[in-house]
Formats: structure tokens, sequence, C-alpha cells
């Protein structure tokens, strides 16, 4: 199988090109091979939501939240949302990244994509109304929350995240050791190795039920396989109004048991 062979026939390839995806005379080594990879599988989940969002409301809305190089938002618009009347406004705090990204939507000629430099306080007051899908693609840290929260404050019919660098989680589990380790679940986290692990994972747990509680249906699933990338959890979630009613007392739950007190403001909404 040649490079061309692994491209959708209806991708650009200079984009892919201008992307960093393919060098420029064409060929792609074993790192942007796995980012493609890793985006075209996000595409087969997200192209079936973007139909369907398309067939009711054909002048949708999509925000990709801490969107660094907009990479997903990029390749969405090429393949899909070109050809519909949609449009995708990336949000990023970075403004080298928000005017390379302007630049390259000017090059290309994609006039519904719009970036904007912004935290989440300041995108919020900028986007106003509901929005139709919101997207993370490893915002990194707390991005991902900070998406998550943009979402949620602006209805976001659906809101799909691969998560990335649970970094806050771990470290409130770390300062908290001495204390935890009363507690014989604390062996779960008495490693370093094992505090970022679990960590992560508790992250997630939490995302999770943190869009229960506002009313999305939601479902994980596994992005490739872990030979691909090791941040690899796909959070899918629809919103249908139908709140899960215990969600936000096992939230409570879980940052008691974990000492995580701190980020009741974050994950109880």
């Amino acid at each position: 199988m040649t490079e061309i062979d692994e491209i959708k026939p209806q991708q650009s390839i200079e984009l892919l090109k201008h992307l960093h995806i393919l060098t420029r005379d064409g060929k792609i080594n074993q790192d942007s091979r796995r980012k493609l990879k890793q985006v075209y599988h996000l595409y087969q989940f997200i192209e079936p939501i973007l139909e369907e969002i398309n067939l009711n409301k054909p002048s949708f809305s999509l925000v990709d939240h801490g969107a660094g190089k907009s990479y997903l938002g990029f390749i969405l618009y090429d393949l899909f949302i070109k050809l519909t009347a949609g449009s995708v406004l990336g949000i990023e705090r970075n403004i080298e990244l928000v005017l390379a990204s302007e630049q390259l939507a000017k090059t290309f000629k994609f006039e519904r994509m719009k970036f904007i430099a912004a935290n989440t306080d300041q995108s919020l007051k900028i986007v106003d109304g509901n929005v139709d899908i919101v997207t993370a693609l490893h915002a990194c840290d707390t991005a991902t929350d900070d998406a998550l929260h943009f979402g949620i404050e602006r209805a976001a019919d659906w809101i799909i995240l691969i998560p990335c660098c649970q970094a806050e989680v771990a470290k409130l589990l770390r300062a908290h050791k001495s204390q935890s380790l009363k507690n014989p679940l604390a062996e779960l986290w008495r490693h370093g190795i094992h505090t970022r692990e679990l960590g992560s994972h508790v992250t997630n747990v939490l995302r999770c039920l943190l869009l229960e509680s506002q009313g999305y249906q939601v479902t994980v699933t596994e992005l490739v396989g872990w030979e691909h990338s090791m941040k690899n959890e796909l959070i899918i979630a629809k919103k249908t109004n139908q709140i899960k009613g215990n969600a936000k007392a096992r939230i409570e739950k879980i940052l008691g048991e974990f000492n995580l007190l701190e980020l009741k403001s974050k994950f109880l909404i």
C-alpha cells in the first residue's frame, strides 16, 4: 500500500502537505501516519453525526475547542463540511497558532472556517447561543475540561472528546497521598506510574459523570489500537436532556474517596 492509498480520495493532498502530515514530495513518515490514522478513525465516528446534524440543520456549527494546529477542523472541513452550509470555529489560546490557521484557511478558500484566540471564559462571551457540535482532539491538560464546559454552557447537541494529559487529578493524588494511605485503596496510586494512570482514568470517569449530570447520553470507546496511541479514549456525548439522577452524588462520592474535593467546582456544576 502506498502513502496515497492510505489517504481518502476526497482529501486534498496539498492540505495534508500544509498540515505537515505529508512531506512536500507527498511522503508520509511513521509519526504522521499515526496522526492521520487517528484523525481518520475519529472521522468514522463523526461522519454519521455530521450527516444527521446536516440533515436537520444545514447551517450547523462545529466548534473545535483547544484546536492547536487545527488538524481535526481542517480535515473535517475538507472531507465533509465544505460540501455543506456548515461552519467550523477553532478556539485556541495560542495567538500564533490562530494566525497560522487563519492563513491556511485563506490559502484553501475555506471561507466558513474561523479562528479566535481565547480561553474558555473569553470564548463563552464571544460565542453567543447554542452550538451543534463541540470537539477536542488531545487538548492538553485542563483544555479538555475547557472544551467540555464550553459545550455544556452552549448546550451543544454533541460533545466529542479525545482526552489528553490529565495532570490535574494526578497532581492532587500525589499531594494528598499521605492522608490517603490510611485507605487500602490508596495502593492503587502509591507508585508514580500508577498515580498517572489512575489520575487519567479517574479524570475521564468524572468527565463522563459530569456530562450525564447535565443531560447527556455518554458512550466511551477505543479510538484506535493501542499500538498507534496511548491517548486512545474517545468520549461521545449526545444531548438528550435526560439527567442521570445519581450522577452528581457519584461525583461527590468519588471526589471524597480520592481526596479530590478541590475539584468540586469543576465537576459539580
